[in-house]
């Protein structure tokens, strides 16, 4: 266990680590808030329109990724962290005092997401690569795991308190302690600027700013292992990450449940997803190529039993390896495609990376809703298992087809 906690031995990165634990449980209040206002009061139990906030929330990743990149590796990070921490936690507000005063509508909330998404298509990649700031290369393996340890902490805990929370006090208190939340990280960044070596906004080579937009795509292209990857990231996450949609219509659909059930449901996936991020922050090495295509493979079977699961409670106890298959693939991709890329391309790198696989869960998002509302809820979670076979038949079929490359050669 020590080895697998090593990089907060770094007073700097203890000192993110701390802030962002905080920051993401608030952020998880705040989704599971979202997705049940939606669903239970602003329309009629209607997944589709969870899936069109969903789609609102992530598609700027894919439509702002040529300038997302790029800012991330000519902007100082701490600073542009501030900025679009800051401007969240304004959204929050905003929210709140919608639900607060009784006045929101579902054009609002959409269009807050909207907003949510696209100040988070340039935190995201800042946040990623922002890590390999604060740590050394050594440690950068170690606490990208732990950043994700952090991220589902939250989603074990904060799903569960926003469903009780909710019960006692509302949807408008639960963004309104979002907004509190994010004081902790504010405060670290701040902090940091004393504590870190003046970072300079890496390059790249000589040519034409916009032509250095598509730089990610070009890296990513000349490295056909990390080109596959993305193409099963995309699979993975274009259904499979979309589980507010399907996890709110099997709620209250299918069990006939009510926001702490539903809590209860994301709480349960986020147990196994806290398993697979400490299992890829305890690898000393960086996960393998073949590590996930298993993975991958086990990501679609866990679908299959969750969505053929009867009841409520065997249904709750299999998204713990729909969690851990999730978390697993998840983490190991940042952690191959950030180690696999030089540093001066990183910040594009994981622009991309990033943008595939929340542009991914965006474009999913309406088709997860519709089968949902047409097909049933237990149908939807079958797609996402048909998207992990298909990823792992791509990762299985480009692995053998390198190895009988080598072995001609």
């Amino acid at each position: 266990m020590p080895n697998t906690f090593r990089s907060l031995a770094n007073p700097n990165y203890r000192l993110w680590f701390s802030g962002a634990v905080i920051s993401n449980i608030g952020g998880w209040l705040q989704r599971t808030a979202q997705d049940w206002l939606v669903i239970s009061e602003l329309s009629d139990n209607n997944a589709a329109a969870v899936g069109l906030v969903v789609f609102l929330q992530f598609a700027p990743q894919i439509f702002l990724l040529p300038i997302t990149g790029w800012t991330a590796d000519r902007v100082e990070r701490r600073k542009l962290l501030f900025v679009t921490q800051s401007l969240m936690a304004i959204l929050a507000l905003v929210l709140g005092v919608l639900v607060l005063s009784a006045q929101v509508e579902l054009w609002q909330v959409c269009l807050c997401a909207l907003g949510l998404g696209c100040v988070a298509a340039f935190d995201a990649p800042a946040r990623h690569a922002f890590v390999s700031d604060i740590v050394s290369e050594k440690e950068l393996s170690n606490a990208v795991g732990l950043n994700a340890v952090s991220f589902n902490s939250a989603r074990l805990v904060g799903p569960a308190v926003a469903g009780i929370l909710i019960a006692l006090v509302g949807s408008g208190w639960v963004f309104m302690i979002n907004v509190v939340s994010f004081l902790p990280l504010l405060t670290a960044l701040f902090l940091l600027k004393r504590r870190l070596p003046k970072v300079e906004a890496e390059q790249g080579p000589p040519g034409p700013d916009l032509a250095k937009f598509l730089d990610g795509f070009r890296y990513i292209w000349h490295h056909r292992e990390m080109t596959v990857i993305c193409i099963m990231s995309f699979l993975i996450c274009c259904f499979g990450m979309n589980f507010p949609v399907y996890l709110s219509s099997m709620t209250v659909q299918v069990f006939e449940g009510q926001a702490d059930q539903y809590g209860f449901l994301v709480s349960m996936m986020a147990i196994g997803s806290i398993t697979g991020a400490i299992v890829t922050a305890s690898r000393k090495s960086s996960p393998s190529f073949h590590f996930m295509i298993y993975v991958a493979g086990f990501y679609a079977v866990s679908c299959f039993a969750v969505a053929l699961s009867s009841s409520f409670w065997l249904f709750a106890i299999m998204l713990i390896t729909l969690g851990l298959g999730a978390q697993l693939f998840t983490t190991s991709t940042a952690s191959y495609m950030q180690l696999a890329t030089e540093k001066v391309y990183r910040g594009r790198v994981m622009a991309v990376v990033l943008a595939i696989a929340m542009g991914g869960t965006a474009l999913g998002a309406p088709i997860v809703g519709f089968m949902a509302d047409h097909y049933g809820a237990r149908a939807s979670i079958l797609l996402c298992g048909v998207s992990g076979a298909l990823a792992a038949l791509l990762g299985f079929w480009f692995f053998h087809r390198q190895e009988r490359a080598k072995g001609a050669g």
